[in-house]
């Protein structure tokens, strides 16, 4: 007999959801390895839940698709971590924009961009090897880099806010410039093709940054 008086057991919340984490990472890192090996098109979701050790509908259930995971690892990369904080909000950038000196402004801002596209550059490339043959990884590209771009202007323009720009440049010229030099494609051709340390990296891009915006 049942004693009525006993109470229920209580549903733990927390660890469900730390589970849950944890398969997400899984998901997301087996995902990453296996676009890394096979490209976008040859990691199927069969693929990514065997080597994550999870049924293929959980890989549905958790992201949805490929596309939307492989948005999540760009995400991940360009933060460091899963926390929905837009880029500008988070503590680096924050400090950049609070530094009054625009020349300390620029090589916080180099030093900052060489973390991140250590991270991301690989996946950006992922990208651009998908786009080729899969619309809807092409659009979702697209739209990144449009965002990039006015994520860029928004850091001129505070830039600008402490100094004049190098004279007859426009807000929208001085975006155009810090958009190309610190894309995935040149981050990879330096350290890759070139041999450039992050370090030798994030000084030339401060100091190509310095000459070309700045008076």
């Amino acid at each position: 007999m049942t004693n009525p008086n006993k109470p229920k057991r209580t549903y733990n919340s927390a660890r469900r959801k730390a589970q849950a984490r944890k398969t997400r990472q899984s998901i997301a890192d087996a995902a990453r390895k296996l676009f890394s090996q096979r490209g976008y098109n040859g990691a199927t979701i069969e693929a990514v839940a065997q080597e994550a050790g999870v049924a293929p509908e959980t890989v549905y259930a958790t992201f949805g698709g490929k596309r939307k995971i492989l948005l999540h690892l760009l995400n991940i990369a360009i933060g460091g971590d899963d926390e929905a904080i837009p880029i500008l909000e988070r503590p680096v950038p924050q400090m950049v924009f609070r530094e009054k000196d625009q020349h300390q402004q620029l090589r916080m801002f180099a030093r900052d961009i060489a973390v991140i596209m250590e991270r991301a550059a690989p996946v950006f490339e992922i990208m651009h090897v998908a786009a080729k043959t899969e619309p809807e990884i092409a659009e979702l590209l697209q739209n990144i880099l449009q965002e990039r771009w006015r994520n860029m202007e928004i850091v001129v323009r505070r830039f600008a806010d402490n100094g004049s720009l190098r004279e007859g440049l426009s807000v929208e010229q001085g975006a155009d410039t810090i958009w190309t030099l610190t894309s995935a494609e040149v981050f990879l051709l330096l350290t890759t093709e070139r041999g450039w340390s992050k370090e030798q990296y994030s000084d030339w891009v401060a100091d190509s940054l310095i000459r070309l915006l700045l008076p």
